[in-house]
Parts: structure tokens; C-alpha cells; sequence
């Protein structure tokens, strides 16, 4: 069957056959997906028990609530920041903070404290490194945006996170902090690990298959938004980990990996009440101005919430 008698066909089922009014929309894009994987079946001799072991993963894929995992494993959330860079571009906006992916694993509702927050609850500071960050909430034209929402997230030192792992306290690791007068944020926490895709899941099977690995580097999650501004999702990955450019996420992106400095100095150590050396990083984020010709930042969907 040619492509042109899939298209006739595919058509006769979404478009001719309705009967009621349809959502637009929603119909232009069923048709163009389904119209695309006929022709992949027919292109690729895909056969029916194939088509229905792939349906069946995907079931598996949902019920474990793993597709959200899968979608970044793919490629798929990465293409859509691309896609979004590239319409900042035609409206104009250039620079400031790269954005990157926001991934599953976000939960509203965090604490919220003004200029400085501690992320960590303290269960694991005998083994984990300390880290204070630090930096400046801009906007485009470099002024400082006090009272700006930066929102903070990472994992532990087994590379989980709280909420979806029952053995952490609420809100570890997580925190909302409003920048203060002079636009500026801080934190306190420790040093997060990076995570694997669960070894017998949906998503590392596939990536099996692909013979891929299923590993991101240590990294922080941020939303930062401001009134006026364009909301930037985003995070920093942590320096010299052994993933920091082969993210199966594919999220990893130049401006994203700031320098980390090791402080010991007695004074330092007693100036940020501690005991041992920490981990100091400085970062700095600057938004864009919200402007009507861009699509908007903020994406729809849904995201846990305790």
C-alpha cells in the first residue's frame, strides 16, 4: 500500500467517519499520528504480534508509571526544549539561562522561605558532602528580580526522591525560595547523586534493547519564575560526574555545568556553622521577559502534588 493510499484510508476513519462536531485539534493530530504509523507498519513489514507486544509494553509502561521516564529516555522531552528554543529564537529572545528538561519527579507545594532555604532534613549528613548555592535571580536587561520563585529539587545519596520514596521525610530535598531585595537566592544541602532507571522497568528494558544505559549525572531541578518573566525550567549538573555528558536523558547542555569550589578555611567553616569542608556554587539565572509573539513557558500537565 502506498503512502498516498494510507493517507485516503486513515482519512476515511478519523475525518470522513465522524458523525458529531470534533475538536479540531484533536482530530488533525490523530489523524497525522495514526496516518504515520500505518505507514511505519507497512514501511517496516511490522508484524501483529509486534504491534501487540509494543501496545502491551506500553500498558506496562502506564501501570507502573513509567512513561513519564520513557518520554525523556527517548529523546522526546528534549526535542520539545529544542522546539522551544527554536520559537524563542523567531521571537526574538536570545540568550539567558538554557533551559532543559523538567523530568517526572516534580512535587508542588514545597516549603517556602525568603532568600535562604536548607533543602536537606539531616539523615544523611554523616555520609554526604555539604553544598551551599548561591546566586542571583535577572532579567533580560541584567536588573535583579527580588521576590522571584526559584523552586528547588534533587535526589539523595541513593538517587531517590521524596514522595515517590516512602523512606524520606516530606519535602526533603525539595524547597521554594523567594529571592530577596537585592534579588538573590541560597541554599543549603547536600551533595546529590545521580539516578538509574530501574534495573527490571518499563523504560530500562527498552533502553536494553537499544543497548543503552539508563543513568543520569548528579543534578539540581529548578522552576524559576518571576512576574513579567518567562518561566524557565532547568537544572545544573554537578562537575566531573562519570555521566556528565552521556544523560540518557539527553540534558546535559553547555551553561549548565557551573565550577564547584571546595572550602575547608576554619573561618568559612564557622561562618556557615559546619564542621567539615563543603561544596560551594554560584549561579547565577536569567530570565527572558514574557512576550506574546513566544509560546507560553509554563506547560500543562499534570505533576504530583502532596
Amino acid at each position: 500500500m502506498t503512502h498516498q493510499d494510507i493517507d485516503r484510508l486513515v482519512k476515511s476513519w478519523i475525518v470522513d467517519s465522524a458523525t458529531r462536531p470534533a475538536n479540531p485539534r484533536v482530530q488533525e493530530i490523530v489523524l497525522r499520528l495514526v496516518g504515520d504509523l500505518c505507514k511505519a507498519m507497512e514501511d517496516l513489514d511490522i508484524q501483529p504480534s509486534e504491534f501487540w507486544t509494543g501496545l502491551e509494553y506500553l500498558t506496562a509502561a502506564g501501570k507502573a508509571n513509567e512513561l513519564g521516564l520513557l518520554t525523556p529516555g527517548l529523546g522526546l522531552e528534549r526535542f520539545m526544549d529544542i522546539r522551544a528554543d527554536e520559537a524563542e529564537a523567531r521571537a526574538g529572545l536570545e540568550g539567558g539561562t538554557p533551559r532543559t528538561i523538567e523530568g517526572p519527579l516534580y512535587v508542588a507545594g514545597a516549603p517556602e522561605s525568603t532568600g535562604f532555604a536548607r533543602l536537606d532534613d539531616g539523615s544523611e549528613s554523616e555520609e554526604a558532602e555539604v553544598v551551599f548555592m548561591q546566586g542571583t535571580v535577572f532579567d533580560a536587561q541584567g536588573k535583579p528580580l527580588p521576590g522571584a520563585k526559584v523552586e528547588v529539587w534533587h535526589a539523595n545519596l541513593l538517587g531517590n526522591y521524596s514522595f515517590f520514596d516512602a523512606s524520606q521525610s516530606h519535602f526533603n530535598l525539595r524547597r521554594t525560595i523567594i529571592t530577596d531585595d537585592n534579588g538573590r537566592y541560597g541554599f543549603r544541602t547536600i551533595m546529590p547523586k545521580g539516578y538509574g532507571c530501574p534495573p527490571c522497568g518499563s523504560t530500562q528494558k527498552l533502553l536494553d534493547l537499544l543497548g543503552r544505559h539508563g543513568q543520569r549525572p548528579a543534578h539540581i531541578h529548578f522552576f524559576v519564575s518571576a512576574e513579567g518573566q518567562r518561566k524557565l525550567t532547568t537544572q545544573i549538573n554537578i562537575d566531573g560526574d562519570e555521566y556528565l555528558w552521556d544523560d540518557f536523558a539527553f540534558a546535559s547542555r553547555e551553561g549548565l555545568v557551573p565550577p564547584i569550589v571546595r572550602v575547608g578555611d576554619a573561618a568559612a567553616l564557622a561562618e556557615k556553622g559546619v564542621d567539615k569542608p563543603y561544596a560551594s556554587i554560584d549561579f547565577d539565572f536569567h530570565l527572558h521577559q514574557d512576550i506574546a509573539a513566544a509560546p507560553s513557558a509554563d506547560v500543562e500537565r499534570l505533576r504530583a502534588a502532596a
